[in-house]
């Protein structure tokens, strides 16, 4: 089967490399297109690219998913299945050109969470499970007809990196299953449910803010979902302070929302109901610390508050 590979970050990585190990190796990748990193600035690969390189696959690097040049260098490929893991929205000129179709691997049991943050706010929203779908693409985003799923118990101080990487190798096993469901010709689709469909945006600076008013587990819900990037911030005496790691700490509320209960060997913090305690904190600009750390080399006492 002539297989198109599409995606750019670690997140698409292990599912090239499961498909490449059972025998699936694709005619092509597509992938995003180099950038700066770094101090010095040296041009680097997508991971994905890195991955095709090392296996001799040729790589197309798109500048616009949208210019027709784009959509006859996919099909000139003669593709069989287009697969995309973590990639741009493709124009239907791109994805209808396979001979049985496309499918995209998203990471939240839609309709659940449609969009580009599905891992943030499923966290964001207390879920206690999530997981990985596969579709068939459709024009509008995140609509496509599901092939399969796979769930996943999310645990309650787990932090949107750490739920990242366990769907990353769970939506490998989804992509080698649903590849090998189409080759066979088992596919039984199954439509979405509108009705029950909820939305997951791109995350802004203001969704990023911790709102202090809210109740303790509403607060380590944000923090947890926001860890590691962008990182939940406040602000403490004009300095911009983003906290990490958080666990619930009393159900009692101590104070007004965002006032430092203890600052000694551990930073709890009032919130509209409860306290939470900080674990890791990241001043701006700096590395992050351990909450024991944090409170050695900053100056914040008892009763402080953070906007």
């Amino acid at each position: 089967m002539r297989i198109v590979y599409m995606g750019t970050p670690d997140f698409a990585v292990p599912s090239l490399e499961k498909l490449i190990a059972n025998g699936f190796k694709p005619v092509c990748v597509v992938t995003g297109p180099d950038k700066q990193r770094g101090r010095g600035q040296t041009w680097s690969p997508t991971p994905v690219k890195e991955v095709a390189g090392a296996h001799a696959i040729p790589v197309l690097q798109p500048e616009s998913i949208k210019d027709p040049a784009f959509a006859a260098a996919v099909a000139q490929t003669d593709p069989d299945l287009i697969v995309v893991v973590a990639f741009r929205i493709l124009p239907p000129a791109v994805f209808t050109c396979a001979r049985l179709g496309a499918f995209n691997l998203h990471s939240s049991l839609l309709p659940a969470f449609r969009g580009a943050a599905p891992i943030q706010h499923a966290l964001m929203a207390g879920v206690k499970k999530t997981g990985v779908t596969t579709f068939f693409l459709k024009e509008k985003v995140d609509t496509g007809n599901i092939i399969l799923q796979k769930v996943l118990a999310v645990g309650p101080d787990e932090t949107a990196g750490e739920l990242h990487d366990r769907l990353m190798i769970l939506g490998a096993e989804a992509v080698l299953e649903t590849v090998r469901l189409i080759q066979t010709g088992e596919v039984e689709v199954k439509e979405q449910d509108d009705r029950l469909a909820t939305p997951a945006p791109k995350i802004s600076r203001e969704d990023a803010r911790i709102r202090w008013s809210a109740d303790a587990r509403q607060v380590h819900n944000q923090i947890r979902g926001l860890s590691p990037v962008p990182g939940a911030w406040t602000v403490h005496d004009g300095v911009l302070l983003k906290i990490l790691r958080t666990r619930l700490a009393s159900d009692v509320t101590s104070g007004p929302p965002g006032s430092i209960v203890s600052a000694d060997k551990r930073l709890e913090i009032a919130c509209g109901r409860g306290t939470i305690l900080a674990e890791e904190i990241q001043r701006e600009g700096k590395v992050k610390l351990s909450a024991s750390d944090f409170v050695n080399g900053y100056r914040i006492i008892a009763g402080d508050r953070l906007e």
